[in-house]
């Protein structure tokens, strides 16, 4: 490993020269292949902290799928059913997966249209099965801790042979404090080592105290998640993975909204109706995700008018209703939504509810505090109060 590595150019193709260098020691990563640039590493250094954390906390194999420094969707190992499969385009020929191709799905599928062009990072070293998985889609690297050999030249073979690939060393731990330079100054702070576990979720504040263990896992999991999101930011979390991410809002009622009409998206697609598209054969993975973007939004006429349908769908589709939708999202329940920072006002969590929130993780400490618990209970919701806010800039 070396201690410093060119890069083609900053954020922009403008911003020259650029690198990602170490002060002190080797860098802790090494190109296996391609040219990652400066968002790359942003990306994937990122997501390595977001999924060894996830690992570290479950004990389950984790994914992320990162774009633009904050994560797509980021999953464990939770194993896929039918129609996660038929979602996610797994073809039957895929077999069975194993957890970490579960976990690399459910983070890829968590937000599709996001996810186009991303940066993979998985907690485990990278095998057979999940490369199988990542050839088909479009993106930018991956980092892992490892790869195995038949896995390795199946990643070598995307874009041309020029897919980044990242090996990082899973031993590395970064020094306490870390530095930054915005407009020639240098920012210093301590590095954020702020453990995220079940215990954060022993102050339960509501009336309903029923905290189940796929909920515990599922808050965790949305924690971690916020911990390497822009924020402002929430996190909807159901069986094992991020359904809905809302970063960089100002305002967390935007943020809320943004991340709620993600997991809206998440759980329409598994509609019955949303199902059964009758696609043309042949139409490529990312015009479907755009045609079934464009289907459950308030705009269908946009794939359903004539001379627009014919060029994603052998017959034309009924439009799902906004009634229809409705009906299918009342019938969600069981989600988990965790916050950076406290909720100011209860119409977060009444925007929460109809996307099917059930279990509720943040910091606590608005002034309005009862009026957020009182908003749970009306509904019979469960909400914890962690502590802990999860500022990431």
């Amino acid at each position: 490993m070396a201690s410093e590595l060119e890069l083609k150019y900053g954020c922009n193709p403008n911003q020259k020269p650029a690198r990602i260098f170490m002060e002190n020691g080797e860098l802790p990563v090494t190109v296996l292949n391609g040219k990652p640039g400066y968002i790359n590493f942003l990306d994937a250094l990122n997501g390595w902290q977001l999924v060894r954390e996830l690992k570290q906390a479950t004990g389950l194999p984790a994914a992320a799928s990162f774009k633009h420094v904050s994560p797509a969707g980021a999953a464990v190992g939770v194993e896929l059913d039918e129609t996660m499969r038929k979602i996610y385009f797994i073809p039957k020929s895929a077999g069975e997966l194993t957890p970490l191709a579960s976990a690399y799905a459910r983070a890829r599928g968590a937000d599709r249209m996001s996810s186009f062009g991303d940066w993979i990072s998985l907690s485990d070293p990278c095998d057979a099965c999940t490369a199988k998985l990542i050839k088909p889609e479009m993106s930018d690297g991956i980092i892992a801790p490892g790869y195995e050999p038949e896995a390795l030249e199946i990643l070598k073979a995307k874009h041309g042979g020029a897919y980044n690939i990242v090996l990082i060393d899973p031993a590395y731990e970064p020094a306490k404090l870390e530095r930054k330079q915005v407009f020639g100054v240098t920012f210093e702070q301590g590095h954020n080592d702020s453990a995220i576990d079940e215990s954060l979720l022993n102050e339960i504040v509501t009336k309903n105290k029923d905290l189940p263990d796929n909920a515990k896992r599922d808050l965790v999991i949305s924690l971690i998640t916020l911990k390497y999101t822009q924020s402002n930011s929430v996190c909807y979390v159901k069986d094992g993975q991020a359904i809905g991410i809302g970063a960089g809002q100002q305002s967390r009622i935007h943020c809320t909204r943004l991340a709620g009409n993600k997991a809206d998206n998440w759980l329409l697609r598994q509609h019955p109706h949303v199902l059964a598209l009758p696609f043309k054969k042949g139409l490529g993975r990312p015009e479907r995700d755009n045609a079934i973007d464009v289907y459950i939004s308030d705009e269908p006429e946009e794939v359903l008018d004539e001379g627009k349908w014919q060029l994603c769908f052998t017959e034309r589709p009924e439009a799902l209703t906004k009634a229809e939708k409705r009906a299918w999202l009342s019938k969600q329940s069981g989600v988990s939504l965790g916050s950076d920072a406290f909720f100011p006002f209860g119409d977060n969590i009444e925007r929460a509810r109809r996307s099917g929130v059930k279990y509720v993780a943040q910091p606590g400490g608005s002034i309005r505090d009862d009026d957020v618990i009182n908003t749970c209970d009306e509904y019979g919701m469960v909400m914890c109060f962690t502590h802990l806010r999860l500022f990431h800039h």
